[in-house]
């Protein structure tokens, strides 16, 4: 499978950590110091799940090889939606008139564009499509409560598209040459480690230490199943982009992996958790920091639990 385009959208707003402490009695120091996190992205007045959606997908057009139309296949991931019946797949398809593609909706919490990467490898693979269209928009300050001290801080607001095709079509395609993905329900707190429960407070991560600990070890396993298969281990990537949960949790993969930070590239800091869309955003936005022949290994952990992990060969 193929990455043919990507694009990407991010609100210009940002909340730094200041504002929290008259609404949840954080210091801005006590918020850096434990998640890695000085602003965070938020959606406008106008703005949400769709828009930026759609303004991802015009990012990515600037340099998609082939017509839209081409396009056969669209899945929105995200957990965060506007509407869980029209969903950001139809609004796509509506957009560009993009007609007879399949438009599938999936969520796996901050695990969800990597299940939907799946989603559409196995529909190339059986033949069923040729190209696809991948919305991952996370509109995280639409669910959240900013007075809850143990998650409230967290949340950014950003989307990210990625075009993609079963077959090579241009010498600037990039290769997924594995996915990994794997739901962890029966794993620690499971599904009671984040919850996103509108009527009743929102976003929540009741137990941030146990987030903590299994999304450590279960990013690292991750990004094990996707580089065994060709013959090398995690560290002797040249890249790694993590989940962007917490900058804690990025630099302890670090240290379980013997590696410098220079190995990890992140937008925490200035951004915020952006959910699922995280790290594919942080590649799509340092597209031009790769080079021919590098490898890069993307690796994700989401509430529920579920974690997930693909290899770009660049």
């Amino acid at each position: 499978m193929y990455i043919n385009a990507t694009g990407y959208y991010v609100p210009e707003a940002r909340v730094d950590n200041d504002y929290f402490l008259n609404v949840n009695g954080l210091t801005s120091e006590w918020i850096e110091k434990r998640t890695g996190i000085r602003t965070r992205s938020k959606a406008g007045e106008g703005e949400g799940h769709n828009s930026m959606g759609l303004n991802a997908i015009e990012d990515a057009l600037k340099s998609l090889p082939y017509p839209i139309k081409d396009v056969d296949l669209i899945v929105s991931a995200s957990y965060s939606p506007y509407d869980t019946v029209a969903t950001l797949a139809h609004i796509a398809q509506q957009k560009y008139d993009i007609d007879g593609a399949k438009a599938v909706y999936c969520s796996a919490a901050c695990s969800s564009f990597v299940n939907g990467l799946e989603i559409v490898d196995a529909y190339f693979k059986s033949g069923k499509a040729r190209k696809a269209l991948l919305i991952c928009s996370e509109h995280n300050t639409y669910y959240s409560n900013e007075s809850d001290p143990k998650a409230g801080h967290l949340w950014g607001d950003a989307a990210v598209a990625y075009f993609l095709s079963a077959d090579k079509v241009a010498e600037t395609d990039l290769k997924i040459s594995d996915i990994f993905t794997c739901g962890l329900g029966n794993v620690g707190k499971g599904p009671d480690g984040v919850v996103l429960r509108p009527k009743e407070g929102g976003i929540e991560m009741p137990d941030g230490r146990d987030v903590f600990v299994n999304a450590c070890q279960q990013m690292i396993r991750a990004l094990d199943e996707v580089t065994k298969p060709i013959g090398i281990t995690p560290a002797q990537l040249d890249y790694i982009i993590t989940h962007q949960a917490n900058k804690r949790i990025v630099a302890q993969v670090a240290h379980q992996l013997d590696l410098t930070d220079d190995h990890f590239l992140n937008n925490i800091e200035e951004l915020g958790n952006t959910g699922s869309a995280s790290c594919a955003l942080v590649f799509a936005q340092n597209r031009d920091t790769f080079r021919k022949g590098q490898r890069v290994g993307l690796t994700v952990f989401g509430g529920g639990y579920s974690c997930g992990a693909f290899l770009v060969e660049i």
